[in-house]
């Protein structure tokens, strides 16, 4: 067969999958993340039959990359700033403290009890601790907390992504830099 015709397929499979997950989670009343992220476990990591970067190649990065900002203006644009007031500091407070704690928290863990290294585990700690809208929201339509409570988590899971994502690039760059420095203290 083709390459073109093996990448229509997984193409298409993809597609498939997600509207099946999006309907199971519909119809069974969980978030669709559940099944959405078990598919692309089995897809990829389990079978093997989808590989990201032998599919998408170079343009892997700038998919995802625009996945994530349609993501994020999605989300930005069902926020009302009626919906947030009297509660603004709590939610600056979350953003920016609690990205703080959370990821000083996750970085400590996973330095002590998994043993990586500290710029891996600050790495990991600035992944792990985005909640973003496509975690929150499941979740709140799920629990369907009161309102001030769903107004604050809706604003904090939108407005937190682009910080842990500023994080995650900044100790990702930390990380490269020092194994650069690195190599080139081998070097000499």
């Amino acid at each position: 067969m083709p390459m073109n015709h093996n990448v229509i397929l997984i193409l298409v499979s993809i597609g498939l999958l997600s509207l099946v997950s999006q309907w199971l989670a519909w119809r069974i009343r969980v978030p669709a993340i559940l099944f959405l992220l078990a598919s692309g476990i089995v897809m990829g990591p389990v079978t093997g039959w989808l590989v990201p970067d032998a599919l998408f190649g170079e343009l892997l990065f700038p998919f995802i990359s625009l996945a994530v900002a349609v993501i994020l203006f999605e989300g930005s644009l069902t926020l009302r700033r009626e919906e947030i007031k009297g509660h603004g500091n709590v939610v600056r407070n979350l953003v920016t403290v609690g990205v703080l704690v959370t990821w000083l928290v996750i970085a400590t863990v996973t330095h002590w009890v998994i043993g990586a290294d500290w710029r891996l585990a600050f790495l990991f700690g600035a992944i792990m601790m985005v909640t973003g809208p496509t975690v929150i929201m499941p979740m709140l339509q799920a629990v369907r907390p009161n309102q001030n409570i769903g107004n604050i988590l809706r604003w904090e899971g939108i407005l937190i992504d682009p910080v842990g994502a500023i994080l995650a690039v900044l100790a990702f760059q930390v990380v490269l830099a020092s194994q650069f420095s690195s190599a080139l203290d081998e070097i000499q």
